[in-house]
């Protein structure tokens, strides 16, 4: 293990955690009480804000601002320029801090190019979201969903690879991983 890099053009705040092996690139800005994990990549231009939670190995792309009462957990990857909110009805003139909402990205998943995640929401273990979608509700573990508003139009391999049908549950053509129908959405079958 190595100590984590920062690009000399982005700021650390004091209280910030950055762990080891970690990159932080061009001019990006990490918040005071804000924990980054091991083996992250931060873009170039990526704001992380206080108390913001991020796991181990997760990939961060360019002009990405990840707000406070956001948590990321491991492995999670997100799309150059998505963009989190943390208020559902904001106006400039009136605070709403105490009102942001918690949005948690679950292990695995993937967040593309241009996305917008509503606050609030959870998004599933190893999804998919496509670029340019707008999530306003939770997501399903292995969902792939696009669109405006986004809605579910699959279901994706842990190794992001679309489903086909099997049976009684689902294959993927690429690892050959199987997965099976559960009141909650699918599960891998080990």
């Amino acid at each position: 293990m190595t100590k984590a890099y920062i690009h000399p053009s982005s700021i650390v705040e004091d209280g910030a955690q950055v762990g080891e092996d970690t990159k932080v690139w061009l001019y990006s800005h990490i918040m005071p009480n804000a924990n980054v994990g091991e083996n992250c990549q931060i873009g170039q231009n990526v704001y992380i804000g206080s108390k913001v939670k991020i796991g181990n190995g997760v990939k961060i792309q360019n002009n990405v601002s990840v707000y406070e009462n956001v948590e990321i957990e491991d492995d999670v990857f997100l799309g150059p320029s998505m963009v989190f909110t943390n208020v559902i009805n904001p106006r400039s003139f009136i605070s709403r801090k105490h009102e942001f909402k918690d949005t948690l990205v679950k292990k695995g998943s993937t967040i593309g190019a241009n996305a917008t995640i509503v606050c609030g929401v959870t998004i599933g273990e190893y999804s998919f979201i496509g670029a340019g979608a707008t999530v306003t509700k939770d997501i399903s573990d292995f969902a792939l969903v696009i669109g405006v508003p986004a809605k579910q139009v699959g279901w994706v391999c842990i190794c992001a690879v679309q489903l086909e049908e099997k049976n009684e549950g689902f294959i993927c053509p690429d690892c050959q991983k199987e997965y099976q129908r559960t009141t909650e959405g699918i599960k891998h079958v080990e």
